[in-house]
C-alpha cells in the first residue's frame, strides 16, 4: 500500500499530561474552550458507566495484524484482497471492526430506483487506499475530498486490486448524505485470465461460491454493492458461465444488502473476446439483463446514445454512460468541457458514470482545490437532478472532513491540518448565481469541525433580500419544528445586514400555520418565529440558543404547521434599510438545525460497558514518560449517536484533575488511542489514566457528563503489585 506523504499524525490528538509543571494555565485554556459540552467532572469512582481497568507495563511484543492496523503506529486502516485465494479464504474477525460502517445509508428523495436519469460518480486516484486508507483520519493538508452528495446517486471506489472493499471513511461520508457505496470486483490481463478461468469455467459452485463471498462482504463491511469488471478475454466455458455468475452475484446481493446494486462495465463480449463497445447492443446485452446497470466505455459517439436509448427501453435510466474527466482516447468532452458529454447524454434519457472527477485535484493541484472544485460541479448542475432530504433531525456544520484547523463552539480548538471524510457533515447544494451569489467552503473560520460555510452575494438596486437555498427537502411537516441557526457577517458594515431561516412548503391548499394570526403566503413561504428567550416549556430544550460566541450570533426559531409537506429551507440576507444601490455581502453559516420538537423530550442514552483492550506500551518521547496505544470499546443504543468524542482526562500520578483534553472522533462504538504520552510510575506507585466517551447526538443536543462513558485505567511498573487484567 502507498504510504500517506505526512505520515499517520491523527486528527485532533494530544497527549495526556506532561510531566513537571505547567499543568494549570493549559486546564484553564481548556475550560475556556469547553462551552456547553464540557462541565466538571466527579471523580471517576462515583459515576455510573465507569470501567476501572488495572495493567502492568509491559514491553511484550505488539501482536496486530498488518492488514487492519498501519505497522508503525498500530493505527487502524482500510484494505484490499487481492487474488481469488484472498477472496476464498476472507471471514469475518474482531481485528476488522473498525471497517464497518457505522453510519446507516439515509433516505433521500427521490429514491434510487425512480425513473429518472442517474449519476454514479466512480473515483479512482493514484490506485487508491492513500491517505484515505486512515480510519481515523491523518494529518494531511490539501487533501482530496468530495462534497457534491446532493447532486449524485452512486459513488463507486475504484482500484486495480482484485477486490476493492472501499474503505470506511468513504462509506460513512456517502451514507450520511444518502448516497450509496460500490466496491470493485476487477480482473486484468494474463493473471485475470487464470482467475477467470479457475472460478467460471470452474462451473457453478466455483462461482456461485465467489457470488456469495462478494455478498457477505459487502454486507459484512456495509456498502451497497459492486462494480464488476472484467478486462481480459474469456474461454467459452467462461463466457457461457460470465451472465449466470452476474445473475447469481445480484441476487445474492440484493438478499444480503437492502437496496444492493451490481453494475457491470462494458468489457467483454459474448464470444469471450475483449472489445468496449462504448454502448448496449447484442454483444454484450446478456450481461445488462443479468444485473442492474451497465457502465458503458468512455469513447462513444451521439449515434450510440440513440442506439443504446432505444435497445435498452424501459431500463434506459440502467445505463450509465462513462465520461472520462481526464478526456483520454476520443471522447466528446472532459476536463471543464464534461458538460458537453452530460447534456448529450441527457438529451436521450441515459443515466452518466462521471469517471475520475479528481482530475480537478490531480491536474489543477491541491492549493486553489475548493474553489476548483465548486467551478467543476458548478459547470455540471443543470445535467445533475438533485436530491431532497427526507427525514428529521437534520443538523450540519457544514464541514468538509477536513480542514487547517478544529474548531469547536466558534473558537479554534487545535491549529494544524487533518483529513477525517467520517467526520464530513451533510452538505448543502452549493447554489451560484452567476455575478449575483456563489457559495463555497471557509476553512479559515467556522463554529464546529473544519470549515463553515461562506455566502458571498450581491442584493441588487432596489431589491430588499438575497434567499440562498441550502437544502431541498421533501417530507410531512411535524406539528411544530425547532430551528437554530448560528452565522457570521463579514465585511466592512455587517450591520447592514439581518440573517433569518426561510422555510417553504409544498403548495397545498390545507397547510396552514399553527400561530392563527399569521396564514402563510399564497407561495407557501414560512417564517418561523424568532425566539430571543425560549419558552419556559422548553427551556431546557434550547438551553443552546444563547452559545453564539468569538463573533457568531445565534438564532433560535419554532414554527408549527398543519398539513404540510416541507420543501426547502433557505438562509435570507436582508437589508436594514431600503437602498437603490447594490449591496455586497459575505456571510459564514456555522451551524443549521431542523428538528422535531416531539422527539427531542427522550433522555439521552447512558454510554457503558467502556472497555480496553490491545494495549501496547512504549518508551515515550521524554525520560519520564511512556507512549500507550490501546483500543476501546463501548454501548450504546444504535442510531441515537451522529459520533461519539474521546477524550483523554490525563493521566496523573498524584492526586489532583486536569482539563479533558479530545483524542478524536468515533463513528461507531470503538476508537484506537495511538501514541498516548503518559506518566512513568516510580517503583512501588501506581498512575491513572481517565478515558472519556461522549455521545454527539443525532440533534446535537448536549449530553450532561454524568452519562458518558468512563474508563479509569490504573497501571503500574513490573513488580509493583498490581494485577492485569481486561486483556
Amino acid at each position: 500500500m502507498a504510504e500517506a506523504p505526512e505520515g499517520p499524525a491523527r486528527r485532533g490528538r494530544r497527549t495526556g499530561t506532561e510531566a513537571g509543571a505547567g499543568a494549570e494555565e493549559p486546564a484553564e485554556a481548556e475550560a475556556e474552550r469547553a462551552g456547553r459540552r464540557r462541565r466538571s467532572f466527579q471523580p471517576a469512582a462515583d459515576i455510573q458507566g465507569t470501567t476501572v481497568l488495572h495493567d502492568t507495563i509491559s514491553d511484550r511484543p505488539q501482536p496486530l495484524p498488518a492488514r487492519y492496523f498501519d505497522t508503525k503506529t498500530t493505527e487502524p486502516i482500510s484494505f484490499f484482497l487481492s487474488g481469488l485465494e484472498e477472496l476464498l479464504a476472507w471471514q469475518p474477525n474482531s481485528n476488522d471492526e473498525f471497517n464497518v460502517s457505522a453510519v446507516p445509508l439515509a433516505k433521500r428523495q427521490p429514491p434510487l430506483h425512480s425513473r429518472r436519469p442517474r449519476t454514479l460518480v466512480c473515483h479512482d486516484m493514484r490506485g487508491g487506499y492513500l491517505e484515505d486508507r486512515f480510519i481515523q483520519g491523518s494529518a494531511t493538508r490539501n487533501p482530496y475530498v468530495f462534497y457534491h452528495w446532493r447532486y449524485i446517486d452512486i459513488f463507486v471506489y475504484f482500484s486495480h486490486h482484485t477486490v476493492t472493499i472501499p474503505p470506511v471513511v468513504w462509506t460513512n461520508a456517502a451514507h450520511r448524505n444518502g448516497v450509496p457505496v460500490l466496491g470493485t470486483f476487477i480482473t486484468e490481463w494474463t493473471d485475470g485470465e487464470k482467475l477467470c478461468e479457475a472460478f467460471l469455467a470452474g462451473g457453478e459452485e466455483a462461482y456461485g461460491t465467489v457470488a456469495k463471498q462478494l455478498a457477505r462482504i459487502a454486507q459484512h463491511y456495509r456498502f451497497d454493492g459492486w462494480l464488476v469488471n472484467i478486462e481480459n478475454t474469456l474461454s467459452a466455458a467462461a463466457v457461457g458461465n460470465l451472465p449466470l455468475f452476474l445473475r447469481d452475484l445480484t441476487a445474492q446481493v440484493h438478499s444480503a444488502v437492502p437496496g444492493g446494486l451490481v453494475i457491470w462495465y462494458d468489457s467483454v463480449l459474448k464470444n469471450g473476446t475483449l472489445k468496449w463497445q462504448n454502448e448496449l447492443n447484442d454483444e454484450n446485452r446478456m450481461f445488462f439483463d443479468a444485473c442492474d446497470g451497465l457502465f458503458t466505455n468512455y469513447n462513444w459517439k451521439e449515434e450510440q446514445l440513440q442506439r443504446t436509448h432505444q435497445l435498452a427501453g424501459p431500463r434506459q435510466n440502467d445505463i450509465y454512460v462513462g465520461v472520462d474527466v481526464f478526456a483520454r482516447g476520443d471522447v466528446i468532452g472532459g476536463g471543464f468541457d464534461t458538460d458537453k458529454s452530460l447534456r448529450l447524454i441527457r438529451q436521450y434519457g441515459l443515466s452518466a458514470a462521471i469517471f475520475a472527477p479528481g482530475w480537478v485535484y490531480e491536474h489543477l493541484g491541491k492549493e486553489n482545490f475548493l474553489q476548483n472544485e465548486n467551478r467543476f460541479w458548478g459547470s455540471l448542475a443543470e445535467y445533475l437532478p438533485t436530491h431532497s432530504i427526507c427525514t428529521l433531525p437534520l443538523t450540519t456544520s457544514f464541514s468538509l472532513g477536513m480542514g487547517t484547523s478544529t474548531f469547536l463552539d466558534g473558537k479554534d480548538e487545535e491549529s494544524g491540518p487533518w483529513y477525517d471524510l467520517s467526520a464530513q457533515d451533510i452538505q448543502p447544494l452549493y447554489p451560484e448565481l452567476q455575478g449575483r451569489l456563489s457559495t463555497s467552503c471557509c476553512l479559515q473560520d467556522a463554529w464546529c469541525g473544519g470549515s463553515s460555510l461562506q455566502l458571498q452575494g450581491t442584493i441588487p438596486p432596489g431589491e430588499e433580500r438575497v434567499a440562498v437555498r441550502l437544502f431541498s427537502l421533501q417530507m410531512p411537516a411535524p406539528p411544530k419544528l425547532f430551528l437554530t441557526l448560528l452565522y457570521k457577517l463579514e465585511g466592512p458594515q455587517p450591520d447592514d445586514f439581518t440573517v433569518a431561516l426561510e422555510v417553504t412548503t409544498w403548495d397545498s391548499g390545507i397547510c396552514l400555520e399553527g400561530n392563527p394570526t399569521s396564514l402563510p403566503e399564497p407561495n407557501g413561504r414560512h417564517y418561523p418565529r424568532f425566539l430571543p428567550a425560549p419558552p419556559p416549556g422548553l427551556a431546557k430544550l434550547l438551553a443552546a440558543c444563547h452559545r453564539g460566541s468569538h463573533g457568531w450570533t445565534s438564532r433560535c426559531y419554532e414554527l408549527e404547521l398543519q398539513d404540510c409537506s416541507l420543501r426547502d429551507l433557505s438562509v435570507i440576507v436582508s437589508r436594514q434599510q431600503p437602498s437603490l444601490e447594490e449591496t455586497s455581502f459575505t456571510c459564514l453559516l456555522g451551524e443549521v438545525r431542523v428538528l422535531d420538537t416531539a422527539s427531542m423530550a427522550a433522555s439521552p442514552a447512558q454510554v457503558h460497558n467502556v472497555l480496553a483492550s490491545q494495549l501496547w506500551w512504549q518508551e515515550g518521547p521524554e525520560p519520564k514518560q511512556l507512549s500507550l496505544s490501546l483500543t476501546l470499546r463501548w454501548s450504546f443504543p444504535p442510531g441515537r449517536a451522529r459520533w461519539f468524542r474521546v477524550l483523554s482526562q490525563g493521566a496523573q500520578c498524584r492526586l489532583g484533575q486536569t482539563a479533558p483534553q479530545l483524542l478524536g472522533l468515533a463513528q461507531g462504538c470503538l476508537f484506537r488511542a495511538v501514541g498516548l504520552s503518559v506518566l512513568r510510575p516510580a517503583p512501588g506507585e501506581s498512575c491513572r489514566l481517565e478515558l472519556l466517551v461522549e455521545p454527539i447526538l443525532q440533534d446535537e443536543l448536549p449530553v450532561d457528563p454524568d452519562r458518558w462513558g468512563r474508563l479509569v485505567l490504573v497501571y503500574s511498573a513490573p513488580g509493583s503489585g498490581t494485577s492485569s487484567d481486561g486483556h
